[in-house]
């Protein structure tokens, strides 16, 4: 397991060993004690899959306040740009943004409390997960509009993305 930091303090992509042979491969995908063994303390209290078409355009998501989420995310079939948005007002990445193409399910990206989350989906069939720490509450959800101008983040957008009523309907950040 690798540890690789990003743009964004706290934020991390985690590279994982993946054996394979002409049979297929084998991949551990989560391992408290070796995150741990990285100085990340991590535990898993939900994980969630999303399977979209090409063009879907999910986020930008976070929990507030004590229901925050860190979350492990990556793809188990397909292909996406995951973006994350530092939403920490005392961080020193505070409204920058980091994006990764993940294509892989050796490659994860560790979103620390705080982060609004969201992805755009490169290929048909594309499963997604999330492992988070904590469980989801509607009533601490929040969103921000995901092209909103003051985030300035280039989706790479094939096409008109298909985005919900809900996500269409997110706030500005100044908002």
């Amino acid at each position: 397991m690798e540890l690789i930091e990003t743009p964004l303090k706290d934020c991390f992509v985690i590279k994982m060993d993946m054996f394979g042979d002409g049979r297929g491969f084998f991949l551990e995908v989560f391992n408290k004690k070796d995150l741990r063994q990285l100085d990340v303390e991590f535990e898993v209290k939900q994980i969630n899959f999303a399977k979209s078409q090409k063009n879907v355009l999910r986020g930008l998501h976070f929990q507030k306040d004590r229901y925050a989420q860190a979350k492990i995310v990556g793809v188990v079939t397909g292909s996406v740009l995951d973006v994350v948005v530092d939403l920490r007002n005392n961080s020193p990445t505070f409204l920058k943004h980091y994006k990764l193409k993940l294509s892989s399910p050796d490659t994860m990206l560790l979103v620390p409390k705080g982060f609004a989350h969201g992805y755009y989906t490169l290929q048909d069939e594309t499963i997604f997960y999330y492992a988070v720490d904590d469980y989801y509450n509607p009533d601490h959800e929040g969103g921000i509009k995901y092209d909103d101008s003051t985030l300035a983040i280039d989706w790479e957008l094939d096409d008109k993305p298909i985005v919900s009523e809900k996500d269409l309907n997110q706030p500005l950040i100044n908002k």
